[in-house]
């Protein structure tokens, strides 16, 4: 079987851009609070939005750096003994934990956050305090979304380490050349 390289790479770029621009979404984040303490300790005015703004951006970026970490080799993982495997050990728990643990709770998380979304929408959620942002359901919906993402980098990532020829990778390639 050949190894299905136009959609591992279509997945990585598309993940890598969403993972950049989370990454830039950080500097957005930043101005944003320090405006805002700035503002609230010198002239004593913030407002619910901001707040609520500020929290939805973390979630962007929580959401969206989930699929990038995981594509970039960045993800928890207990190393108790991962580190001492041999490569086509690290290769087998990489696919096995791909499989049997990241792909079905990716799924799990996709279909719940569908519905939690979907709840948002029907009932048009927004903020309960005065001034705040009007609608939720938007948030709420990078919930599914990043489990897709999630599920499709997993894809890729299971589907890179099944056909790697002897579990070579980039990620034990740099290992190798420090």
């Amino acid at each position: 079987m050949k190894k299905p390289e136009k959609f591992i790479r279509s997945v990585e770029r598309l993940i890598g851009l969403l993972g950049k621009g989370a990454g830039y979404l950080n500097l957005v984040l930043i101005v944003l609070i320090v405006v805002d303490v700035s503002l609230r300790a010198l002239f004593s005015l913030t407002g619910a939005w901001v707040i609520e703004l500020e929290w939805h951006l973390f979630a962007v970026i929580f959401l969206l750096g989930i699929p990038y970490a995981l594509q970039q080799d960045r993800h928890v993982r207990v190393d108790l003994f991962y580190e001492r495997f041999a490569r086509r050990d690290k290769r087998l728990v990489n696919l096995v934990g791909t499989v049997f643990f990241l792909l079905p709770w990716a799924v799990v998380l996709l279909v719940t956050g569908w519905h939690y979304a979907a709840e948002a929408w029907r009932g048009s959620e927004g903020s309960p305090n005065p001034n705040g942002i009007p609608y939720f359901f938007p948030i709420k919906a990078m919930i599914p979304v990043a489990a897709g993402l999630l599920i499709l980098q997993g894809i890729a990532t299971g589907l890179t380490v099944y056909f790697e020829p002897d579990g070579l990778d980039w990620e034990w390639a740099e290992d190798e050349a420090e």
